[in-house]
């Protein structure tokens, strides 16, 4: 199950990645188009009209895809910002018992949030609803993406939380430990 969770976070972080790479590609392919119709009217004096339809839509549907999809990979790898001023000084049986409460309200609030995005790509799909742009896209395919990152979120806490009942330390603590020590590597070579 521990190679399962863990391919599926890998394949969550992979995806979102694509989606910034099919952001960059976009925007590359607009400013090129540009760059040609504009070219053209210096050379004949007419404009082509040359562009990608709905780039800045398609570009906004990638980065909600690629920021949803991140979620649970950079929980994964202790790279979201937490506030831990106050945990970080506490050890042992009380920090567990933080982590649980923490843990189960994220959990709490990461089902919610993928329930109702469900109930919304649902909508979506029943009504028929497009975008507005020049390329009429159906709303539930981008929304699907929202979707599925908030799903594998809501797993991966559920993963810690299960960690941590058990006793043992959370995923995103291992990173933290390994960047205090880096620090303190680094301070002390300075």
């Amino acid at each position: 199950m521990r190679t399962f969770l863990d391919r599926l976070y890998l394949l969550s972080g992979v995806a979102s990645a694509v989606c910034l790479v099919l952001i960059c590609l976009v925007v590359v392919a607009q400013v090129t188009l540009r760059f040609i119709d504009n070219i053209a009217f210096l050379l004949t004096g007419d404009r082509y009209g040359l562009m990608v339809p709905s780039a800045a839509e398609f570009s906004g549907f990638f980065l909600a895809a690629a920021s949803f999809l991140a979620l649970a990979y950079t929980l994964r790898h202790g790279a979201h910002i937490r506030v831990n001023l106050f945990i970080r000084n506490i050890h042992g049986r009380r920090r567990n018992l933080i982590e649980i409460f923490c843990l189960t309200a994220a959990a709490g609030i990461s089902i919610f949030f993928a329930w109702n995005t469900f109930l919304m790509v649902m909508d979506s799909w029943q009504f028929h609803e497009v975008s507005f742009g020049i390329v009429p896209v159906p709303l539930w395919i981008p929304q699907s993406a929202m979707f599925a990152g908030l799903v594998i979120l809501s797993i991966a806490i559920l993963d810690d939380l299960v960690t941590v009942l058990r006793g043992l330390p959370p995923s995103y603590r291992a990173h933290e430990e390994a960047e205090a020590s880096l620090a303190e590597e680094i301070e002390r070579e300075i």
